[in-house]
């Protein structure tokens, strides 16, 4: 199958040296020239240091170079999503498959990365997400990802072109849970460095964790997803592997903030996309919409976009009202 991605990030490259791993011909696009031309000539993505390119995928700039492809793989950061979508809706093929691999929320309409990819290139769009370090997936380390779609042809079909030795790949029916799930864990796995860089220990990240599943599945199912989609890979599962590993950039930015740095300081400091920031306003704005309360999002949003001070964000969290771990606990209003 001819298969272009578009967005030469970590991301973006693994899943180009997995797609030529399977045996289709990958061409993968960047956003400027400059960047494709040193990918071709050094085989090298300096977001993947040591790990070597195939010297015949091809590399362009070019965003007409999807035509002709029967897969189009999307995965540009998220705040370029819609421009990314708009260079190459024009080019696109009729019955083209479109698969989106961008973890984020547009804060802007609080609209799911899928769903921008739809309403710009008016084709269904298939959602490839689960906890995948574009560091490990490279090095073929063994892998698990979920295919999300309303349309169960189409996600079986991304399922049967991804998946290989390696890299299991699910399908699922919920790609409302899964972008949700996605997106938010980077909020959390932000917050989970900021808890590490302050030095707090396991138990201070196992609260945050699980607390911050329950926002996450809070806010889902108010906006039509399932229970279920959490207790799997791209939820539960995509929260443990960016909460703990430094190949995290969300977790690495937050350790730099919990031990003083300032926000802006961090991200540079980091030097790529810190994904959990421009989420931690997104998942805020769309919260505050249709009005699920998410206490740990909003001292999120607070540390990084209102100044505040890390330790007195998680004081606030820690003195909240008394409360019920699961809403309905089986017990009677009054006491006995």
């Amino acid at each position: 199958m001819d298969i272009a991605v578009v967005g030469s990030g970590g991301w973006g490259t693994a899943l180009s040296m997995l797609l030529h791993e399977n045996r289709h011909e990958v061409t993968l696009i960047s956003y400027s020239k400059e960047e494709s031309d040193n990918l071709a000539k050094t085989l090298e993505n300096p977001f993947l240091p040591g790990v070597k390119l195939p010297g015949d995928m091809r590399y362009t700039a070019d965003p007409a170079a999807v035509a002709g492809c029967t897969m189009v793989v999307v995965v540009p950061p998220s705040f370029a999503i819609r421009s990314t979508a708009e260079r190459i809706a024009p080019h696109l093929r009729p019955d083209a498959i479109l698969v989106s691999a961008t973890k984020g929320i547009e804060p802007e309409t609080g609209k799911r990365m899928s769903e921008i990819v739809s309403e710009v290139t008016g084709k269904k769009t298939v959602v490839l997400s689960g906890p995948s370090h574009a560091e490990e997936v490279s090095r073929r380390v063994p892998t698990g990802v979920v295919a999300a779609s309303e349309d169960r042809l189409l996600a079986e079909i991304v399922q049967e072109v991804f998946m290989n030795d390696r890299f299991r790949v699910y399908t699922s029916s919920d790609p409302v849970g899964v972008e949700l799930g996605a997106a938010m864990k980077n909020v959390i796995a932000l917050c989970a460095g900021v808890c590490d860089g302050l030095g707090y220990g396991d138990n201070t990240k196992a609260l945050l964790m699980t607390r911050g599943l329950t926002e996450v599945a809070r806010l889902g199912m108010k906006l039509g997803s399932r229970t279920d989609t959490f207790a799997g890979l791209t939820g539960i599962g995509d929260l443990i592997v960016t909460c703990t590993s430094m190949h995290s950039r969300n977790r690495r930015a937050g350790i730099l903030i919990g031990n003083g740095m300032s926000v802006e300081d961090a991200m540079k400091e980091v030097g790529a996309v810190v994904e959990g920031y421009y989420a931690a306003k997104a998942v805020k704005l769309l919260a505050d919409r249709v009005g699920v309360d998410m206490p740990i999002t909003q001292a999120a949003y607070q540390v990084l976009y209102e100044g505040a001070p890390v330790g007195s964000a998680l004081g606030t969290l820690m003195t909240r009202k008394k409360g019920r771990e699961i809403e309905d606990a089986g017990w009677s209003q009054t006491r006995s």
